[in-house]
């Protein structure tokens, strides 16, 4: 089989791979990790936080799109993960000249937080609408909740709250937002005594790019897997992401830290009606329960707090709520 891929995010990526692995034979184009072959643009020429940061890559999408469009004539198959600034004007373009092909979006835009005029869309211009999380068919008619794919992805789940003497650190995947947070968890870091500090560095940054990102990390260790990381630390300082639901179905007690810039934050605020960032909370805000976890946003993000949320952690009682994450991510 012959698919178009459009995985622009790390997550993404690590979504398509079990797809992949499921598939007997498949050529593979669009946009995709380089580890699964050599694709029309890797997935990091798009990697952006922000509405700033994205406004300069703008022309190169416009070029992605239109190339990709006329690829769908050559594929069986089109399969766009996450990313709707980007794949819902491919899907649109894609159906505009090739309305014959399937496309399947996996990984819906996120109606439920904002620009839930995006719903037309997708079901316009998608024929196959696969969903990971249990209340947005709420607001998708043609969706079908297929079930986290993170069940099937992390490959162990704690029995029980542990102490391991291992704290990790997961400042994110994108440039800036590391660039953000990772002062203040190295101040962090400095004054937690007695404890091993395990920095999470995503596999796909080189060498060059860690000693410019990042700057000094003498005093961590480092972990390149997240997972890894999850299974040995007792806690964790997580930025918000992916890797905040990862922790939570995993069992590790943590704190979520966002800190954008103060424009994309500006705006997120005008059009998001959330009372969480956090995915686990956000679920758990969907089923009626309590939150999982503390959030700290923007100005709130500063070394005292995050201190603070990490020696008042009730572990067992964590854990014991986080249990639920994974009743509540299965297909019903």
């Amino acid at each position: 089989m012959k698919l178009l891929v459009s995985a622009l995010e790390p997550s993404a990526n690590l979504h398509l791979e079990p797809i992949l692995n499921a598939l007997e034979q498949c050529e593979l184009y669009g946009i995709f990790d380089e580890r699964f072959g050599k694709p029309l643009l890797p997935s990091k020429a798009f990697s952006i936080m922000g509405f700033l940061d994205a406004l300069p890559k703008i022309r190169k999408a416009k070029r992605a799109i239109k190339m990709m469009a006329r690829m769908s004539f050559f594929v069986d198959k089109v399969l766009l993960i996450d990313s709707p600034a980007f794949n819902l004007p491919l899907a649109k373009a894609i159906k505009t000249i090739n309305p014959n092909v399937e496309i399947i979006y996996y990984i819906l835009p996120q109606v439920w937080a904002w620009k839930s005029k995006r719903v037309a869309k997708v079901e316009k211009y998608c024929d196959v609408l696969a969903s990971i999380l249990p209340f947005e068919q709420q607001f998708y008619t043609k969706a079908t909740y297929v079930g986290n794919p993170l069940l099937d992805e992390i490959p162990f789940f704690k029995l029980r709250a542990e102490e391991t003497g291992v704290i990790a650190f997961l400042p994110g995947s994108r440039k800036s937002e590391i660039r953000s947070l990772f002062p203040i968890y190295k101040e962090v870091a400095s004054r937690i005594e007695g404890k091993e500090k395990l920095l999470v560095i995503p596999p796909h940054f080189d060498y060059r790019e860690i000693v410019d990102i990042y700057g000094d990390i003498h005093d961590f260790k480092i972990c390149r897997n997240t997972y890894e990381a999850f299974e040995k630390s007792e806690f964790a300082f997580v930025c918000s992401g992916t890797a905040t639901l990862e922790a939570a179905l995993v069992g590790v007690p943590f704190v979520l830290a966002y800190k954008a810039k103060a424009f994309d934050y500006w705006v997120a605020q005008q059009f998001v009606k959330l009372k969480h960032v956090g995915l686990a909370n956000i679920i758990f805000d969907f089923e009626k329960m309590e939150p999982l976890h503390v959030e700290l946003l923007q100005e709130d993000v500063f070394a005292d707090n995050l201190l603070k949320a990490y020696e008042n952690m009730d572990k067992e009682a964590f854990f014991n709520h986080a249990k639920k994450t994974s009743s509540n991510a299965k297909p019903r």
